[in-house]
């Protein structure tokens, strides 16, 4: 029987951090076999982005081709997916190859605010892209941009979720970036509203996180569980990689989560190496 498979549609980051690095290394940790279809290239570390380079649509799609006529692909995972010609190749390939399991991480907004996205790609995730989801995993700020608000807040977390809904998919608005003591993720499917609340990490590595969290949720969406599991069981894997960030020591900025902490002690690798 083929090994199942889970691809990752999105940018590459240098640093290994986010992006299709920080996707293959959660696929990996978690026990599915990773692919990876690169929508850009970029220049970046631990700092920041400093620079950007698209791949046309054409080879997006010839990527996502490829793969799946050799691959047995369980679950398809999107992040940084840049103009609305790679967005729509991407929803086609969707659909001409019946992808069951989609999470949709739309990666629309720095952590210092910044859109990265044009409004007329964010148009196209929402109405083209999104209703083809099987979970949508935004956070506060993409949540925002989905639904055409100025802001939203923890407090109207779960309205945002219920709202973006409608479109489809079930939805994960992710609180991670806010302020409070727990760290607040709000998940409404077919069956209601669920909130998935767990102590926030006292840690500085945070980069790729909401990459890791969209990841591990496609693995445990192709590994058959059913989505409130797999949502939870992502939870807690970012969890554990945020608790033992620290014991890497990478770059002068936001570190990278710490994919491997299980692995690593069970091979004996000292703390602080």
């Amino acid at each position: 029987m083929p090994t199942p498979a889970v691809i990752s549609v999105a940018g590459s980051d240098p640093s290994g951090g986010a992006g299709i690095q920080a996707d293959l290394k959660t696929f990996s940790a978690l026990g599915v076999y990773g692919g990876a279809v690169i929508t850009a290239l970029t220049a970046q570390n631990t700092r920041g982005v400093t620079g950007v380079h698209p791949v046309p649509a054409s080879f997006v799609t010839e990527q996502l081709d490829a793969l799946f006529d050799d691959l047995d692909v369980r679950a398809v995972k999107t992040g940084m997916l840049g103009g609305p010609d790679v967005v729509r190749a991407v929803a086609e390939a969707v659909v001409r190859h019946d992808v069951t399991n989609l999470v949709v991480d739309p990666v629309m907004v720095a952590t210092s605010g910044d859109q990265l996205i044009s409004d007329e790609t964010a148009e196209v995730i929402r109405d083209e892209l999104v209703p083809l989801a099987t979970v949508l995993t935004p956070n506060l700020a993409e949540a925002g941009v989905l639904l055409g608000l100025p802001n939203v807040d923890a407090e109207h977390a779960p309205g945002a979720a219920a709202a973006l809904h409608k479109h489809g998919p079930a939805v994960v608005v992710k609180g991670g970036h806010d302020d409070g003591p727990d760290a607040v993720d709000v998940l409404v499917d077919d069956d209601g509203a669920i909130e998935l609340r767990i102590a926030r990490v006292d840690t500085r590595n945070t980069h790729g996180t909401g990459c890791t969290f969209s990841s591990a949720i496609a693995a445990g969406l192709a590994e058959g569980r059913p989505l409130r599991e797999a949502v939870d069981g992502a939870k807690t894997y970012v969890t554990e990689a945020l608790r033992a960030a620290d014991l890497l020591d990478v770059g002068s900025g936001h570190g990278p989560v710490h994919h491997f902490h299980a692995w690593w002690k069970l091979a004996g690798v000292e703390e602080g190496r």
